[in-house]
């Protein structure tokens, strides 16, 4: 087995560049449990530590890559063994650790989550970082109401990564569901993962009423700003609005009004410092409950040579669902 492997490399100087470079293994960070990368993906904020749009890469020289599967191929932590098939993501991957744009990675074992037997490391990256989120989102949802019957739920950023693993986690549990997005032609597509209607983004873009018409048993948003005010001002007596994204903005300018009018509740979601309890039962309920030839739908193959090329086009809203990360490509 060759010490060396190819990893994509963020450096900072003057300014940020990232490139493939060869690495070995004393370039990576000291862990008691040594990977291979089978697989990555390209998230919203991959596209944000690749192109420089966000800070999100703490430390140079830094692996970019949020997240990642494979198999154990050395380990000094008592829960792993080589041979074992695990998936990490969050704890500060691409951001102060060393991330999955690698052929090799090595981190200590209370990172990693072991992946349950039916799903592949395939679908582990297929799944995500997105689709984990996805899974929290559903978790906060449920923990908090509304239950199926209850009204729809309204899932904003629709057709990005965390909205479709939400469209068809909801739908599958029972739920009614709305899919926002600004892209007229993929209504079909969304509409196939279980939605039941379409809301152009642009009705939801722009400053509203602090109080709107009560539309929404809860909300799934991956957006924020005035989306997510938006969002907030429609949802219904008792409703939860679950909130894990900023594609529109880091602003939220809403008001107290639904809140103290409508006992709306806001439940922020959080994937990176979620604890491990937490993740292993998302990770548990995405292997009984997500619909695997859904999921496949939603996903593509990306082969690792052309990430640098589709990082700015995951922020410019052009990448559907899933960009599965292939290492071997």
């Amino acid at each position: 087995m060759s010490d060396s492997f190819k990893a994509l490399v963020a450096r900072k100087e003057e300014t940020l560049s990232c490139s493939y470079e060869t690495l070995t293994l004393d370039d990576l960070d000291p862990g008691d449990v040594t990977v291979a990368v089978d697989y990555s993906t390209l998230n919203f904020k991959d596209g944000l530590a690749i192109t420089g749009a966000a800070p999100i890469a703490q430390k140079h020289p830094l692996v970019l890559g949020i997240d990642y599967s494979g198999t154990v191929i050395e380990s000094a932590h008592a829960n792993f063994a080589p041979g074992d098939r695990v998936v990490m993501n969050g704890y500060g991957a691409s951001e102060y650790l060393h991330g999955g744009y690698a052929e090799r990675a090595r981190v200590s074992g209370e990172f990693l989550v072991k992946l349950p037997e039916s799903i592949s490391n395939a679908q582990a990256m297929a799944i995500g970082t997105a689709g984990y989120t996805a899974m929290l989102s559903v978790m906060g949802l449920q923990a908090n109401g509304p239950a199926p019957g209850d009204g729809p739920i309204l899932v904003t950023g629709a057709a990005g990564g965390v909205g479709t693993v939400a469209i068809t986690l909801l739908a599958d549990l029972g739920y009614e569901v709305v899919a926002s997005t600004g892209r007229a032609s993929e209504s079909e597509f969304l509409m196939s993962l279980g939605a039941t209607g379409i809301l152009d983004r642009a009705e939801l873009s722009e400053r509203g009423k602090p109080l709107q018409k009560e539309l929404w048993a809860g909300v799934v948003d991956c957006v924020g700003s005035h989306t997510l005010a938006n969002a907030i001002a429609q949802t219904r007596y008792d409703g939860v609005v679950t909130a894990c994204g900023l594609a529109q903005g880091a602003d939220l300018p809403a008001t107290v009004m639904p809140f103290i009018l409508r006992n709306v509740r806001l439940q922020g979601v959080d994937s990176v410092q979620a604890p491990m309890a937490r993740r292993l039962v998302a990770w548990e309920r995405l292997a009984k409950e997500l619909d695997m030839k859904k999921l496949a739908a939603l996903s593509f193959d990306l082969p690792f040579s052309e990430v640098l090329s589709r990082a700015p086009d995951i922020l410019a809203g052009q990448i559907r669902g899933r960009a599965v990360v292939d290492l071997s490509r």
